[in-house]
C-alpha cells in the first residue's frame, strides 16, 4: 500500500475507534492545514458525515480569511460548527494585543482557558444555523468527555510526547509523565468517568505528508498558505497580532510540496513565525500542560 494510503488507513481506523468508545465527542478545528486534513479524513471515515461537532476556539484575533474559510465550509459541508470564545477576558481588555498581557499569558486566556470552558460547557457556545447562516448561542451546553485534535508529532517537542489516546485530568491539564503504553496498534480507549481524552489521529503525520495528502485529495486550504505576489506565505496559521509569515514564492500545493522536498525549510521550524512559542521558551510544553491545543 502507498505511505500515504497506510496513514490514511490507520487515521481512519483511530477516528472510528474513538467515536464507538468515547461519549460526548468532538474534533477541533482551527482551520489550519493539519485540522482541515482531520476534518476530511472523518469526513472519509463516516462516508461525508461528520458524525460530531466541530469546535472552533474564536480568539476574536483571527485572520479574517480563517473565519470566511470557517463560514464558507460549514455551509457547503454541511458541517456542525460550534465556536468557543473567552468573552470576559475580550471584554476586560484582558491580552496582548490590548498591551495587558504578554503573548503566552494571552495565549492562555484566549486559547487555553477558553477552550476549557468551551470543552465543558461552563463557557459560551454559538452553533451554527444553517437556516441562517448564523451563529446562535446554544442553551445548556453538555461538556465534551473527549476531543479529536490535528496534533502531529513532528510539529515541535512537546508534541512528540502525545499519545494516540491521551487523558487530561478533569481541568483539562496533562501529566506528561503519565501517559499510557501503547503498543503494536492497541490503543487504551478505557479511562475514569472523570477523564477527559484528547485523541490524536495525525501523529505519524508529517508536515510533507499533510502537503502531499492536500494534493492528492485536492482539499481546499485558506489562501494565507500560498504566496499572492508578495514573496511570502504563512507556514502557521494563529492569531494575527503573533504569526508573521515566512519568505516563500510557493503559489500553490505542488510549489509547497517541491519546497519542503527540496530541504530549502530544513532548518526552519514550522511554527518559526508563531511569537508565543518563543516566548514560553521555544516550545509549548509549559501552555500545552495547562491545556493548550
Amino acid at each position: 500500500m502507498d505511505p500515504l494510503r497506510k496513514l490514511e488507513s490507520k487515521s481512519v481506523h483511530i477516528l472510528r475507534e474513538a467515536y464507538s468508545e468515547i461519549d460526548n465527542l468532538a474534533m477541533l478545528w482551527s482551520i489550519g492545514k493539519d485540522s482541515t486534513v482531520l476534518l476530511w479524513l472523518a469526513r472519509k471515515a463516516f462516508f461525508g458525515h461528520v458524525p460530531f461537532p466541530l469546535v472552533h476556539i474564536d480568539t476574536s484575533y483571527k485572520l479574517p480569511e480563517m473565519i470566511q474559510y470557517r463560514d464558507r465550509l460549514a455551509a457547503e459541508w454541511n458541517l456542525n460548527v460550534i465556536y468557543g470564545q473567552n468573552e470576559e477576558a475580550l471584554k476586560n481588555k484582558e491580552t496582548f494585543p490590548d498591551g495587558n498581557l504578554d503573548r503566552v499569558s494571552c495565549c492562555q486566556k484566549l486559547k487555553t482557558d477558553a477552550l476549557r470552558q468551551t470543552l465543558d460547557g461552563t463557557g459560551p457556545r454559538y452553533r451554527f444555523d444553517h437556516k441562517s447562516n448564523t451563529y446562535k448561542r446554544e442553551t445548556n451546553p453538555a461538556p465534551f468527555r473527549g476531543v479529536i485534535v490535528g496534533v502531529r508529532a513532528d510539529e515541535e517537542g512537546s508534541r512528540s510526547k502525545e499519545r494516540y489516546f491521551s487523558p487530561r485530568d478533569k481541568s483539562n491539564e496533562w501529566n506528561v509523565g503519565d501517559q499510557p503504553p501503547e503498543f503494536w496498534n492497541q490503543y487504551n480507549t478505557s479511562f475514569p468517568p472523570d477523564c477527559h481524552v484528547r485523541v490524536h489521529p495525525l501523529l505519524d503525520w508529517t508536515e510533507l505528508n499533510i502537503w502531499q495528502y492536500i494534493d492528492a485529495e485536492n482539499i481546499p486550504t485558506v489562501s494565507l498558505y500560498y504566496d499572492q505576489g508578495s514573496g511570502t506565505r504563512y507556514r502557521s496559521l494563529g492569531c494575527g497580532p503573533c504569526t508573521k509569515p515566512i519568505e516563500s514564492c510557493s503559489r500553490n500545493v505542488k510549489e509547497i510540496i517541491s519546497e519542503l522536498e527540496s530541504g530549502k525549510l530544513k532548518k526552519v521550524a514550522e511554527r518559526a513565525g508563531r511569537a508565543q512559542d518563543e516566548e514560553d521558551g521555544g516550545g509549548l510544553e509549559k501552555l500545552r500542560r495547562g491545556g493548550y491545543m
